[in-house]
């Protein structure tokens, strides 16, 4: 990989412009700095050949018993050789992370850039800041050997969506494995998409159910994971 990395700080910190601005104006600037993270944050995950995306709440703590999944399954996925990504924050993401830490693993955070900083974790052996939420969102769903969804808000259901649509239009180059962790929690949400969207409304295909798999401690999660395993290296 080139070793140069683009000065992000060159370009100006400008999100959308005021309503009244003209955006063409300033679009172009904008463009530089997409195009800058995109480049940069490419090059980042390159390097990780055999790597699994974590997503889930950012407010869980360590008495939370998801919490302490995610830290078991970050272990696990350390002992196994892969490496850890998350969105680099707290809860369900530092406990992955820490898990991978502790375990001497590649732990990864792939951050946010907010007004009052980056969320980054202490558990980070590698991390990459962007200031755009969509381009992060890009390098979390990139190319990963599988995608592991713990409970979460409404950033945890986005980025499931977001990665079942990837998978169902053949739109990300790597067919991981997505897996939820967490009965409770998830079977509600996969009953409706059985009952509802397939079976009653048919606006999905009873084919696009088997995207996704529902289990309940990271034990079933590895070992999905390692039964679906294919190096993007070879």
């Amino acid at each position: 990989m080139d070793d140069k990395k683009i000065d992000l700080s060159k370009i100006p910190d400008t999100d959308l412009p005021p309503v009244k601005e003209d955006f063409r104006e300033t679009f172009q600037w904008r463009i530089f700095r997409i195009m800058a993270e995109f480049v940069e944050g490419f090059q980042f995950v390159a390097d990780f050949d055999k790597s699994v995306t974590i997503f889930g709440a950012s407010s869980f703590d360590e008495d939370n018993e998801n919490y302490k999944k995610a830290h078991r399954f970050g272990k696990l996925l350390a002992g196994e050789g892969f490496s850890v990504v998350t969105g680099g924050g707290p809860g369900i993401m530092e406990a992955a992370n820490k898990g991978a830490y502790e375990e001497g693993g590649n732990s990864i955070g792939i951050n946010i850039q907010l007004e009052e900083g980056e969320r980054a974790n202490n558990y980070l052996r590698k991390s990459i800041g962007f200031y755009y939420f969509f381009t992060r969102k890009v390098m979390l769903s990139f190319s990963s050997s599988g995608y592991v969804f713990f409970p979460g808000g409404f950033g945890t259901l986005d980025e499931f969506f977001e990665v079942i649509t990837l998978v169902q239009t053949k739109k990300t180059p790597i067919k991981g494995p997505i897996v939820a962790i967490g009965k409770d929690f998830w079977e509600p949400l996969f009953s409706w998409l059985r009952d509802e969207l397939c079976y009653k409304h048919q606006t999905i295909k009873g084919e696009n159910l088997d995207i996704f798999t529902l289990v309940d401690n990271p034990e079933e999660a590895l070992e999905i994971i390692k039964n679906n395993f294919k190096d993007k290296s070879k």
